[in-house]
């Protein structure tokens, strides 16, 4: 999206992978080296933050990310933009939509990492040393994305399979398609009115996983499965013998009730609406059509 509309983008990551475009350049590098980052943030505009470590270790390897973002935007003085999630926030209050003015209440390990991430960038922001502004998503939904979505429905839709999932399958949840997140990244990147606050991506649908899923299985011409709720139990045992699973414990609150992301400020600030639900589904299964042909 930058570097289509004629800006010259670096993209940062441990093996230089990246688009192929002439105004891409990608390079390797550790973004948690503070020096390198810095070296590579000289002269920029700004510093997009989209990276997170691998789920199971986003705990230990997040607050050293997070010092070099900071120290880089500080040094380079580049604005810092930085994409987040909802983890902060803890759980909702009973029927009350998450709103981008609500304290930091985290009540899980990977909230209170993010919450101090928040919280060291705000601070730097007030106190003039940098400018940031944080976005937030909602559950990701769509293609490349490390989410329940993917993992525990998409595949098994496909495959004419029943689909179980540890969420009550009719309380209301956000979803968020990453390409709606790219775009108020750079959007909230060029205006003013962004720095020194958090922003919510508008949803593409805040319908319940078994509407979803019978919506998705119809989209790609599959059977509608057999949706159950996976137990507390059952997840519990199932982390016993995967690392991800196990990350997954303490987020049940936002799959166990109501999850749902109010983005009307977004909207109304920078007019932003979301992808059409029906097209983030229909990109998502051709997502994995493609990748079995790949196999």
């Amino acid at each position: 999206m930058l570097a289509e509309s004629g800006e010259r983008v670096r993209i940062l990551s441990r093996r230089g992978g990246g688009p192929q475009h002439p105004l891409i350049e990608p390079i390797a590098a550790d973004a948690r080296d503070a020096a390198r980052l810095t070296e590579l943030t000289s002269g920029a505009t700004t510093l997009f933050n989209c990276a997170t470590p691998a789920y199971a270790l986003l705990p230990v390897e997040t607050p050293a990310l997070a010092v070099a973002l900071l120290t880089a935007a500080e040094r380079s003085g580049a604005g810092y933009v930085n994409l987040s999630n909802t983890y902060g926030y803890g759980p909702a209050a009973p029927g009350e939509p998450l709103t981008e003015d609500l304290p930091m209440s985290p009540t899980t390990i990977k909230g209170r990492v993010r919450a101090q991430m928040w919280q060291d960038a705000i601070t730097a922001h007030d106190e003039g040393r940098i400018r940031f502004t944080e976005v937030r998503p909602g559950d990701f939904i769509g293609p490349g994305q490390l989410s329940m979505f993917n993992l525990l429905i998409a595949p098994p839709v496909l495959a004419g399979e029943p689909v179980v999932v540890p969420a009550d399958l009719d309380a209301p949840h956000s979803w968020s398609h990453p390409g709606d997140a790219a775009h108020a990244l750079v959007t909230l990147s060029r205006d003013e009115r962004a720095w020194g606050r958090a922003w919510h991506v508008p949803p593409v649908s805040d319908a319940p996983v078994r509407a979803v899923t019978k919506r998705f299985a119809e989209l790609a011409g599959a059977p509608v499965p057999q949706l159950t709720s996976m137990s507390p139990l059952d997840l519990h045992n199932a982390g016993l013998a995967d690392p991800v699973i196990a990350q997954t414990w303490e987020m049940q609150y936002q799959y166990r009730r109501p999850f749902v992301l109010d983005a009307s400020l977004t909207a109304k600030t920078f007019g932003l609406t979301p992808t059409p639900l029906d097209d983030v589904l229909l990109e998502t299964a051709a997502s994995f059509t493609d990748c079995r042909r790949a196999d």
